[in-house]
């Protein structure tokens, strides 16, 4: 469970800074079109949803990685 605590963790400092580049891309300082935006967004769901599930299971204390 400790490796699953870990991987959340590592997801949600992993969403960071894909959260920052995307603020940074809406905004345009940073160059980059709709298509890079929808990219940065899903990749910034799919860690986030990862982050979630993994803590809760963690902390549920249910064992989901093999």
């Amino acid at each position: 469970m400790n490796r699953q605590a870990l991987l959340g963790l590592v997801f949600f400092l992993l969403a960071l800074p894909v959260a920052r580049a995307v603020v940074n891309i809406y905004r345009g300082r940073w160059p980059g079109g709709p298509a890079v935006l929808f990219y940065l967004r899903m990749l910034l769901g799919f860690l986030l949803a990862g982050a979630i599930t993994l803590t809760f299971y963690s902390f549920v204390g249910k064992e989901i990685l093999p």
